[in-house]
């Protein structure tokens, strides 16, 4: 990484391009200063991807002006990274290392990740793909970082292990996720591109969205005295046309100025309606299961699982990828039958399940027939009857788009679309395997609305923390001291946490860490044999750092355990538990790197400093 500069490493200046005829961005600016943590945010198709690539130099805009600081290193995460020319995720890790000693860093990071050494690029998993590209910006230690929801799909250790990581980065990063925990947790201020425009607040996402919505009402507003102006103006017209021609023309050419503003003015693009479809309720035991166990193999997912879920339950089931929790799903719903155990499920059940990847949606069918699922044009919803296009519109789908196929939508109207298949069917039993998949913030909390006041019981598959915490009664997760293990808490995700002690998969991803990192014949010569400067440096100074930070964690955690302290003052109280987990994270990090640099050190052949 260069020394830290003054001023920007990097500004995007009147910021143009166009794409089918519409403007997509119209003088949009970006200015990113050293160690900035920057949200960009807006609906989808707003343009972030697209501001995100022409600052990282993918794209180049019809107008405007990018500058970089000299000397000043980039790294884009785009949301598909693309391995071609890498056989192995050493090989693709090891190209943005800025210094060959640092090569003992792609172990760690891989470990961090649970990245497998010697991992193939052609044949690993999609979550794998996301780790590897992830592990290759954090090695790279760029003076920016350009992230493009870099949170799909890793699972809740993955993302935490990011966080933490991120945090502690001195790089600069420019952010879009549709993760708000994530989003709150690590930003500081927020660009918001909004009908072609960027808006810039210098807070963060946890103060943006009342911002936004300030915003827009004050718009609203405006947009009202204009009409009531123009309104007096006719009036005016009308009556007092007699008067001077000089000012009545002048006059005149206003109001149709005023009518032109009005009629031109780009309002916010419409919010999605959502509407479910129920049905009569279920019995009042939904689902008892009892003593289940599932096997593929020698890999035991589910042993010796027990739960009564009752109407009305909202159960969110998180815990790593490949744990098995579709699989739990999958036997709970009587989709796929357990090894061993009994699943009894309730009387009156309407059962809809919305999978992972979408794969009721064929890329050849119509929206409509999505829908309705190939009987017609016409659905029946909530009693009653509607056209596709119409009930489309209530999910931002244009009215011609009704007869278009499946294959031309993007990610996010994909989501979009299975949400509406899903909730136009009635149903009193909702299982929806990761449904914020490609959603923008906006769409997410209207969805949060729908589930929060759905009737029928809930099993919610989601790496979504914010969304969970929002959400579900309670939580079933992996049992940390047994393979295939699972158990049931009250209460939100937080609460889980709290009850368990750690995040699902913090165990094993810390057990991941402790193992000895593989000591590597680099195809590039070492050109360093001994330690820098400012590695020599970190390493006499973080014992005294990592003290500190343990003895702030002891005065917080003492100032938080007085039981009349919430009473006297929440916001302080609140503020005390934020401050706790940041130096939490402080610490984690700090121990974290002076163990990389005791492992550089070592394979240096300098046992003293």
């Amino acid at each position: 990484m260069t020394p830290v500069m003054a001023g920007f490493l990097l500004s995007l200046t009147e910021i143009s391009i166009t794409f089918g005829g519409d403007a997509l961005l119209e003088g949009a600016r970006l200015d990113v200063e050293p160690g900035a943590r920057i949200a960009l945010v807006g609906r989808n198709g707003s343009g972030k991807s697209t501001l995100l690539k022409i600052a990282a130099g993918a794209v180049e805009p019809d107008r405007g002006e990018r500058f970089v600081h000299p000397g000043a290193t980039i790294r884009y995460l785009p949301q598909e990274p693309d391995f071609t020319g890498f056989k192995t995720a050493e090989d693709y890790i090891a190209e943005g290392l800025n210094d060959d000693a640092d090569a003992h860093l792609i172990d760690i990071v891989m470990a961090s990740f649970d990245l497998a050494p010697g991992i193939a690029l052609d044949t690993c998993s999609g979550g794998e793909a996301r780790r590897i590209a992830i592990a290759a910006a954090l090695v790279s230690q760029p003076d920016i970082l350009l992230l493009d929801e870099p949170t799909n799909h890793l699972d809740l250790p993955a993302i935490a292990e990011l966080e933490k990581r991120l945090r502690a980065s001195s790089s600069a990063i420019v952010l879009i996720s549709h993760d708000r925990r994530f989003l709150e947790n690590l930003t500081t201020s927020t660009v918001w591109i909004d009908r072609g425009k960027t808006r810039t607040i210098a807070r963060g996402f946890s103060e943006f969205e009342a911002w936004r919505d300030k915003t827009l009402e004050e718009e609203e507003q405006a947009r009202h005295k204009l009409g009531r102006k123009i309104v007096a103006e006719e009036h005016w017209l009308r009556y007092g046309v007699t008067a001077r021609r000089k000012r009545n023309v002048r006059r005149l050419g206003e109001l149709h100025a005023m009518r032109k503003d009005l009629r031109e003015a780009r309002r916010p693009t419409g919010t999605v309606k959502f509407s479910k479809s129920e049905t009569s309720a279920s019995g009042k035991r939904v689902i008892v299961a009892e003593h289940i166990s599932k096997s593929f193999g020698e890999n035991k997912v589910v042993d010796d699982f027990s739960v009564e879920i009752t109407r009305g339950e909202k159960i969110g089931i998180v815990g790593p990828n490949g744990a098995g929790k579709t699989t739990l799903v999958n036997m709970l719903t009587g989709a796929l039958a357990p090894d061993s155990g009994v699943i009894n499920l309730g009387t009156n059940l309407d059962l809809i399940s919305l999978d992972q990847r979408r794969a009721s949606l064929k890329p050849e069918m119509r929206l409509a027939d999505a829908i309705a699922d190939e009987r017609g044009d016409w659905v029946t919803i909530s009693g009653a009857k509607r056209h596709v296009a119409s009930y489309l519109q209530d999910f931002l789908f244009a009215p011609e788009q009704w007869r278009a196929p499946v294959s031309s939508l993007s990610g996010g109207e994909r989501g979009r679309l299975a949400l509406a298949s899903a909730l136009a069917k009635p149903s009193n039993l909702l299982a929806l395997d990761e449904p914020t998949n490609d959603l923008d913030l906006e769409t997410l909390d209207l969805l949060e609305e729908l589930l929060a006041a759905y009737q029928g019981t809930l099993l919610l598959i989601s790496h979504d923390r914010s969304f969970l915490d929002r959400i579900v009664t309670s939580v079933i997760t992996t049992d940390p001291d047994r393979p295939g293990g699972w158990r049931t808490y009250a209460g939100g995700y937080d609460d889980m946490v709290r009850q368990r002690g750690s995040a699902p998969g913090a165990r094993a991803a810390a057990k991941a860490l402790s193992k000895p990192t593989v000591k590597r014949d680099s195809a590039k010569p070492q050109a360093q044999t001994k330690l820098s400067y400012k590695d020599k440096y970190a390493l006499e100074t973080l014992p005294a750092k990592i003290a500190e930070l343990e003895a702030k964690v002891s005065a917080l955690n003492a100032k938080l355990n007085d039981a009349g302290f919430y009473d006297r003052d929440p916001q302080a109280f609140n503020q005390t538990a934020s401050e706790l987990t940041m130096a939490e994270t402080a610490l984690a990090a700090a121990e974290e790197d002076w163990l990389a640099l005791e492992i550089k050190q070592e394979q240096l052949g300098h046992g003293d400093v």
